[in-house]
């Protein structure tokens, strides 16, 4: 897909994931509920891909609940704790999890100079505010930065505390086996060539809550309402497809991104890269531009056939919206300048090239009053 950018918003539907949901729709259409013998091959194909879910991630299949994605997910959650109850979660989570915390008593986990959650920190919140739940993400939606979540639960076990990520950023860009060690972990399909409309909730074995969805019995009771299995096949396909080339497509894609990187600095002298100096995700640039609005740029660079993003696709349209960018500590002039850039698996040099030449183009368009020769 020549010239998209912005995978870390969505990405388009892997082929395994295609022939997955079209295989399924066609022989597996039933209800899985229902009690007849096709039907019950429909529950067993479902059952199946939980186990495979769960073996990719390293989770046991009875912890997983299928859902529409992490929002849905993330919001079951945090409905499911009391009034009361402290959470931390950190000062750079996504949307999702920062509006369902509200009405929660919500204590803040600061990040470093580098966006990152620090254990010190959390061992020293935990001590202090005795939360009910801690919630860091896994991968940055908008900086790309990985967080030190296997370490972060750790602590969070030694004190009795649950802890949660949220890995739709994750899943299908890093190797995701451990995932299981996290208490609950929340993830969605068009994050990693499945389709929109489909994610998952794992869960503690421990976990007795009610159903968040109230209805029928599915989902262990947890979420009513028929399941999506053609959906839910698709994207364990889809993970199960891109995950053997992980380490191969991060080789190669880490290095382009540095090369763009390079390549823009030699043309921006004052370029700013948000997170350079923690590890990231291979695919992901956040940059604040030394001159310009980032929405002309986004606009500009849309014309030539580039798509880009200013950050969170699910905060776009709110003025300096870059969370990860206002908690370290930007000025709201910086923020108006935020773009992000996120690759795919298979975005090619000449692609990463002819970006960073259209950033140039439209710079001199806008340096000449943003009129196009």
């Amino acid at each position: 897909m020549k010239g998209y950018f912005d995978h870390n918003a969505t990405t388009p539907l892997h082929h395994a994931a295609r022939d997955a949901w079209l295989r399924a729709s066609e022989k597996h259409w039933h209800n899985p509920s229902s009690l007849y013998r096709d039907a019950g091959m429909a529950s067993q194909q479902l059952e199946s891909a939980r186990e495979r879910l769960g073996t990719l991630i390293g989770a046991d299949a009875e912890r997983i609940v299928f859902t529409s994605g992490a929002t849905e997910s993330n919001n079951a959650l945090f409905a499911s704790l009391p009034a009361d109850a402290v959470v931390l979660i950190s000062a750079i989570e996504h949307p999702s999890v920062r509006e369902a915390a509200r009405g929660r008593n919500v204590v803040e986990l600061p990040v470093n100079a580098a966006g990152l959650v620090e254990a010190e920190d959390l061992k020293r919140l935990i001590t202090s505010k005795r939360p009910s739940l801690v919630s860091v993400m896994a991968a940055n939606n908008e900086s790309g930065a990985l967080q030190p979540w296997s370490k972060l639960a750790a602590i969070c076990r030694e004190h009795g505390v649950w802890f949660h990520t949220d890995a739709a950023q994750w899943l299908g860009k890093l190797e995701a086996s451990n995932l299981g060690v996290c208490d609950f972990i929340t993830g969605s399909a068009h994050k990693f060539g499945g389709s929109k409309g489909c994610g998952f909730l794992v869960l503690p074995k421990e976990d007795s809550r009610l159903g968040f969805i109230r209805g029928g019995p599915q989902e262990q009771g947890r979420r009513a309402g028929t399941e999506n299995y053609p959906a839910i096949e698709a994207m364990v396909a889809a993970l199960e497809a891109i995950t053997p080339t992980l380490n191969e497509i991060e080789d190669k894609q880490s290095k382009l991104r540095d090369g763009f990187i390079t390549e823009m600095r030699a043309r921006f002298e004052s370029l700013r890269v948000i997170s350079e100096s923690a590890p990231r995700l291979w695919n992901t640039v956040l940059m604040v531009m030394p001159e310009h609005d980032n929405l002309k740029w986004l606009t500009r660079l849309s014309r030539r056939g580039f798509s880009i993003s200013t950050g969170s696709a699910c905060s776009t349209g709110k003025e300096g919206s870059s969370v990860v960018v206002t908690a370290l500590g930007a000025s709201v002039e910086e923020l108006k300048r935020v773009v992000r850039i996120s690759s795919g698996w298979e975005t090619p040099a000449a692609d990463w090239q002819a970006l960073a030449a259209a950033f140039v183009e439209v710079f001199e368009e806008l340096n000449r009053g943003g009129k196009p020769q």
